[in-house]
């Protein structure tokens, strides 16, 4: 048994935690959640995109074939499932069962911010959307979107999908300049946390949209969420020879616990305090079971 973390935040690590049927495998998995039932959703890059498994990593069912041309990011809450189809340039709302409820952009219309190619420092910003990478809701019922990595900005819906406030410009260094903002979590509080993958660091704001601080001990920030006493659930991708790693912290940006892992682009924490790691490039689901 592997156990990684410190003190209440100490976990068993289970890798290849979810179980395919014989000869199935994973492709790029690019991010997991869970809903009210402790059912897991795999997000994957082939068909069928959206696999859900129980607690223990068995297959209960799937969907969604042949409605995504990349999958990128998924968020679950109050069990409506929250999905970014990346090169498309569109955010989808679905029920548990894979009924879509609402979307966000025009298939295949993509702003215009001079970027060809994803990943790449933008020459401009511009509106919804260029490559978007998470939807996220807040509590009011209004959607976020984190549009990446061909833009450079934050885009603040109303529930019926009114474009509200947008913000951020490409750059490196100051407050509200992004490079990839690539995850995006909105609290009770009404704090927004966005993982400005590129520029090492995740940027906190109001939910207007007013820079409030910067968090710089970081590397290459790919996927937030929170727990039920708000711990905030970081996955790290590495930068410059460093290791990938798993950070926690509070919202003050107080690290609590962290250990190096493999690089997950997406993860998540349960009701439990257990994690999901979105292992992309090695095509599976990790779990790490908190313990006591």
């Amino acid at each position: 048994m592997t156990t990684v973390g410190t003190g209440e935040f100490t976990y068993e690590a289970i890798m290849d935690w979810a179980k395919l049927p014989e000869g199935e495998t994973f492709e790029t998995v690019s991010a997991v959640a869970t809903d009210s039932q402790d059912r897991v959703y795999a997000f994957q890059r082939k068909d069928p995109p959206v696999m859900i498994f129980d607690r223990d990593g068995n297959l209960l069912d799937s969907w969604g074939n042949g409605a995504f041309e990349f999958a990128h990011g998924i968020h679950i809450a109050n069990d409506v499932i929250y999905v970014t189809d990346r090169n498309t340039s569109v955010c989808i709302m679905y029920t548990l069962d894979g009924k879509p409820i609402q979307m966000l952009g025009r298939h295949g219309v993509h702003s215009d911010t001079g970027c060809e190619n994803p990943g790449d420092l933008c020459p401009r910003a511009a509106g919804p959307f260029n490559y978007p990478s998470e939807m996220v809701p807040s509590p009011s019922g209004d959607l976020y979107v984190s549009d990446g990595y061909r833009n450079a900005r934050v885009h603040r819906f109303s529930p019926d999908g009114r474009l509200l406030a947008s913000w951020g410009e490409p750059g490196k260094e100051g407050p509200n300049q992004f490079h990839l903002p690539h995850s995006i979590l909105v609290d009770a509080d009404g704090l927004v946390y966005v993982c400005d993958r590129e520029n090492n660091r995740i940027q906190v704001f109001t939910v207007e949209g007013r820079f409030i601080t910067m968090w710089t001990d970081l590397r290459r920030p790919l996927y937030i969420s929170s727990d039920a006493d708000g711990i905030l659930h970081i996955s790290e991708g590495g930068v410059d020879g460093m290791f990938p790693r798993v950070s926690l912290m509070t919202k003050q940006g107080q690290v609590v616990a962290r250990w190096d892992s493999m690089s997950a682009h997406g993860s998540w924490v349960d009701a439990h305090g257990d994690i999901y790691m979105a292992l992309g490039a090695a095509m599976r689901v990790d779990k790490y079971v908190k313990q006591g």
